[in-house]
């Protein structure tokens, strides 16, 4: 696909609108032919909805598929025989989990563009890095949940890492403080899931009176305040708890789910999440699914020009938010900006790290 080539020869925020809205006409057309020709439930699903993939449209017009059939089918558009990794979404216990196919050229290309955007956010460099879970969570190499998919995806920025949690989820006191006298005067990065971070670092930092010093890192967390909602506890309040117990200053979002990895929105110093050009959404309204005006709440459509070896180029997901702008972020990076505002009435709880469970 010369045009998705294309993408990762530039800035992965430096096309603006008009210039994104061509190449995504053409790549969501190939991509649509290429999984209507390969998976048969998704050919079902369009003949049955009578739309014809031969034929140019429109980047709104393009079919999506609802988050949850991609826990009721086995969906994939490549021979079994190509599939190199399996990933599966977070679930609470009884819930039933997505499984996600990957061939090597979906893989290289999710891995390629996670670090392309964090990079750029981040800045183009690897830090020392210090993981807030265990290492326990990434020992199947080949079958992964969100969660050690979303760890090996984000170690690839960092050097010298090490995990701050032990195999019980017990906070490794000792090992922290000794990766932070190793790397004391340099800038450090921290990645973990917000449910988990909020758990196992900030808590036990806070009840046990300890401070860190961590005023030269960056904390890089996604996962969603969903169960953090039940301690009235926003985007906002954690980065100022997480500032009073370790002095960090700069605490980044992301938003994004298994079903396409790789492709996330990344919040900006402006506190935007933003759309690279792997990925773009669409609003939804949740009555009728007409496309939503900016300021108006709707359900998150996800695109993606990374899946080759299933049809998840287009997802509608059960999370509701806002479009901010297009092209008009304060930090300089082109492409749709947006808010998330939960999730619809009734819908599973799921995330990397909401879901996780004492034992």
């Amino acid at each position: 696909m010369e045009k998705r080539k294309e993408l990762f020869g530039q800035s992965p925020y430096g096309l603006s609108s008009q210039e994104k809205r061509e190449y995504y006409r053409q790549i969501m057309q190939e991509l649509t032919r290429k999984h209507d020709r390969g998976c048969a439930p998704y050919h079902n699903l369009l003949r049955n909805i009578g739309f014809d993939p031969a034929i140019s449209h429109e980047v709104e017009e393009y079919p999506f598929l609802p988050v949850r059939l991609f826990k009721e089918y086995e969906l994939l558009s490549v021979p079994r025989e190509d599939i190199i990794k399996t990933m599966t979404s977070s679930g609470t216990t009884g819930q039933r989990v997505s499984k996600i196919f990957l061939d090597k050229e979906t893989a290289v290309n999710q891995s390629a563009a996670l670090v392309r955007i964090a990079m750029d956010m981040l800045g183009g460099k690897r830090f020392p890095m210090m993981i807030i879970d265990s290492k326990s969570v990434i020992k199947d190499r080949k079958m992964f949940s969100a969660r050690g998919a979303g760890i090996l995806g984000f170690a690839m920025l960092g050097r010298d890492t090490v995990y701050a949690l032990d195999e019980n989820m017990n906070l490794d006191l000792e090992g922290v403080e000794a990766f932070l006298q190793r790397h004391q005067g340099e800038n450090i990065l921290l990645f973990g899931f917000t449910f988990m971070i909020w758990e196992h670092f900030y808590k036990i930092l806070r009840d046990s009176g300890k401070k860190l010093d961590l005023s030269q890192a960056v904390l890089l967390h996604g996962g969603g305040f969903k169960k953090l909602a039940q301690e009235a506890v926003d985007n906002e309040t954690y980065k100022e708890k997480l500032n009073e117990v370790c002095g960090i200053q700069r605490v980044c979002n992301y938003y994004g789910m298994v079903e396409q990895t790789g492709s996330i929105f990344m919040e900006c110093e402006c506190g935007r999440l933003h759309a690279s050009n792997y990925s773009d959404i669409i609003l939804r309204n949740p009555r009728d699914f007409s496309v939503c005006r900016e300021g108006e709440t709707g359900l998150i459509q996800l695109l993606s020009v990374l899946p080759d070896s299933y049809p998840g180029h287009s997802i509608l997901s059960e999370d509701l938010g806002e479009l901010i702008g297009e092209d008009d972020c304060p930090c300089g990076r082109k492409g749709k900006t947006f808010r998330i505002l939960g999730r619809i009435q009734n819908a599973e709880v799921r995330g990397c790290s909401d879901t996780y469970e004492k034992r």
